[in-house]
């Protein structure tokens, strides 16, 4: 028997790009990532302080993790806007489908901005990108997950506009073994 139901859309982005924005006294260009940018990714992200990696859901300084990210962008599950500063890499915003039909009115929202460029509005930038593209996908809540010891990023979200959903006591583990409280943030998109 076939399964009946909801086929889980791709995302839509009516964005158009390469758009360029000002952080601060620098101007940026922001523009959706390829498959072209996997070495880019991979320098960007080799380049973060061990302590930004810590709590990634994956290890994007693999080769075969970042291949995977082009991939699910490519099916249209992912969306990834990147910022560069004259042609390297300052930071991405990421919006990512919920796979799960239940909750495919959500969307994920993933950022990092490169230490240099933190204390310059980046981080804000790119998150209101993202929930432009939220609005324009169809999805109703972004969420954004992080430990809770990440206060700035806490306030990012907070100023955005994003609510407190839970906290999960212990629910995340890093890389040497730590366990750390799962902080849940969600913004209505359709408000």
């Amino acid at each position: 028997m076939a399964a009946t139901g909801p086929i889980i859309p791709a995302l839509e982005v009516t964005r158009t790009y390469p758009r360029t924005v000002e952080a601060r006294d620098q101007t940026l260009v922001l523009r959706a990532m390829t498959a072209g940018d996997e070495e880019a990714m991979l320098e960007f992200a080799r380049g973060l302080p061990a302590a930004d990696l810590l709590f990634l859901p994956m290890d994007i300084t693999r080769p075969e993790v970042v291949a995977e990210w082009v991939r699910s962008i490519e099916s249209g599950r992912r969306f990834t806007v990147l910022a560069e500063d004259q042609g390297r890499l300052a930071g991405y915003g990421s919006l990512n489908r919920q796979d799960v039909e239940w909750s495919r009115h959500l969307g994920e929202i993933r950022m990092i901005v490169s230490p240099a460029y933190r204390g310059t509005g980046l981080g804000g930038i790119l998150a209101r990108e993202i929930l432009e593209i939220a609005r324009g996908s169809g999805l109703t809540k972004i969420v954004a997950q992080m430990p809770r010891d990440q206060e700035s990023a806490r306030g990012v979200f907070r100023k955005l506009g994003f609510n407190l959903e839970s906290m999960l006591a212990e629910w995340v583990i890093d890389r040497e073994g730590q366990t750390h409280d799962l902080v849940v943030m969600a913004y209505d998109v359709s408000e």
